[in-house]
């Protein structure tokens, strides 16, 4: 029987295969199964008078939906850590969080 071998590495993206394509996207909204979590980012702009209006009526916007992500429940808790540091790097580097130029939280968040 032949040996197996355990191999220790780490995965990078890899920029050079395809031009990655960047998505802005200013809402996120978040949904999960009882096997994974769905990320799903959407473009929030300006309203117009009719989209007041409808709001007001249907208590609703409705923004276009960018991309949407759907992760296994096991990704989520490294996720979560790896946007904390990189959220706690930002905050050291350019000053902010709830009182800079990253805005608490208004609201519920969904």
């Amino acid at each position: 029987m032949a040996e197996q071998k355990q191999i220790n590495f780490t995965i990078v993206p890899d920029d050079d295969a395809v031009e990655p394509q960047r998505i802005y996207a200013n809402f996120c909204a978040i949904a999960h199964t009882p096997f994974d979590f769905t990320l799903t980012f959407c473009e929030v702009t300006p309203l117009s008078p009719r989209d007041i209006q409808h709001a007001e009526a249907e208590h609703v916007v409705r923004a276009p939906v960018r991309a949407r992500i759907v992760a296994p429940v096991q990704f989520i808790p490294n996720l979560i850590a790896a946007l904390q540091e990189h959220f706690r790097l930002y905050t050291e580097t350019y000053g902010g969080g709830a009182q800079g130029p990253v805005p608490a939280p208004q609201g519920p968040v969904h």
